[in-house]
């Protein structure tokens, strides 16, 4: 029953590390819970999240998804879309009676289904009036999608379909790079803590010893580490000396010396010596609970590169629509039909959002993320970072 009640305290204390390294995703505003412990009342503080810890995976899971539909699907509206044929000189070959009307439905699916992220993304910024990424996104494919659907139904003008899908399947894999980066950099934290046993020899006052799970462990306590066993918790030497490997904590790469009075660190590992830990330090107040905690706040700061695309976003957000504009007076004060006017002032709209910027800042994210982890370095302050 011990091992039991141990085994789901540990589960508990890898779920909600994962849960707090996985939150700080900018674009989708899940919110850190920084009350949680890292150990005190672990198993009964999990009690009410249920699968919290792995909400992070399932957004990956689903923008992987919504990818790769929308890029099956992207291919009969290439094959069906009129440019794509007259350039291929595939008209006569794909063309057939009511393909624009299958153009259309596949562009919906797409559009509704794989760029709904982007969609509320863009109703998210609007009510905060910030426009930014989102808006530029969500004002390209909306008006390359109304507009292409008031020609398949009627509009004079030309569709938009395939620039349409493409910009959306652009879009969803430069967020799925990015937030699968991010869960690595999550897993690692998860790694951290599996270092801590379940349970610990804790000592009574007639000497003996309980296996209890950490979780209940309260400053005062004292616990006996054997050789070869891991720390269980922070605290102080009482009794005994050993040397201790706390490479996967401090990097130190080789085993400390310690005594009566030297501090210890929850998930080191003891070396040759029997030692008496007094608990100092339990939950939030552990050196690995402030070690995922200073990660997790990184992990929800923006980096310098990151403000630089958004504050990029807000500005071509006004040019593509004061462009848009232009180019619609211009045409109508020119003579030209409206409907000519209406169409050059889509195709600006449409062009003025930047593929590019789509995917170089989440694979500068990925890229940087993967390699600080490869090193072992546990990034605190993304524009320090950027700055190094």
């Amino acid at each position: 029953m011990t091992d039991e009640r141990g085994g789901a305290a540990r589960q508990g204390e890898e779920r909600r590390a994962g849960h707090r390294a996985g939150d700080g995703h900018a674009h989708h505003g899940h919110g850190a819970h920084a009350g949680h412990g890292a150990g005190h009342g672990g198993a009964a503080a999990h009690a009410g999240h249920g699968h919290a810890g792995h909400d992070h995976a399932a957004m990956v899971a689903d923008f992987r998804r919504r990818f790769w539909v929308s890029l099956v699907l992207t291919v009969p509206v290439l094959a069906l879309s009129p440019l794509v044929q007259r350039v291929l000189g595939l008209e006569e070959a794909l063309a057939f009676p009511g393909s624009l009307y299958v153009l259309f439905a596949l562009s919906a699916v797409v559009f509704f289904y794989g760029a709904w992220p982007f969609l509320t993304g863009l109703a998210s910024e609007l009510r905060k009036r910030q426009p930014g990424m989102m808006t530029l996104i969500g004002l390209a494919i909306g008006t390359a999608f109304f507009y292409s659907t008031a020609v398949t139904f009627g509009l004079p003008g030309k569709v938009f379909f395939w620039e349409l899908v493409t910009l959306i399947d652009v879009m969803l894999l430069g967020h799925w790079i990015e937030m699968r980066s991010v869960m690595g950099a999550s897993g690692a934290l998860e790694a951290l803590v599996k270092l801590l046993p379940s349970s610990a020899a804790k000592l009574l006052p007639d000497g003996s010893t309980v296996e209890v799970p950490i979780a209940e462990l309260r400053p005062g306590d004292r616990v006996l580490i054997r050789p070869g066993e891991k720390v269980p918790i922070d605290g102080v030497i009482v009794e005994g000396r050993s040397s201790f490997n706390e490479s996967m904590l401090t990097g130190e790469s080789k085993p400390v010396d310690k005594k009566e009075g030297d501090e210890v660190i929850g998930g080191a590992v003891n070396g040759e010596g029997s030692v008496v830990v007094e608990v100092r330090k339990t939950g939030d107040q552990t050196y690995l609970a402030q070690v995922i905690e200073m990660v997790r706040q990184a992990q929800e700061t923006r980096s310098r590169t990151q403000d630089i695309a958004n504050r990029a976003a807000h500005w071509l957000t006004w040019i593509a629509l004061g462009g848009g504009a232009v180019t619609l007076v211009s045409w109508l004060a020119l003579g030209y039909p409206f409907e000519w006017a209406l169409e050059r002032m889509v195709t600006v709209m449409v062009i003025t959002c930047p593929h590019a910027l789509g995917l170089a800042v989440p694979l500068v994210v990925a890229v940087s993320t993967k390699l600080t982890a490869q090193n072992g370095l546990l990034v605190r302050d993304r524009a320090a970072f950027e700055r190094a």
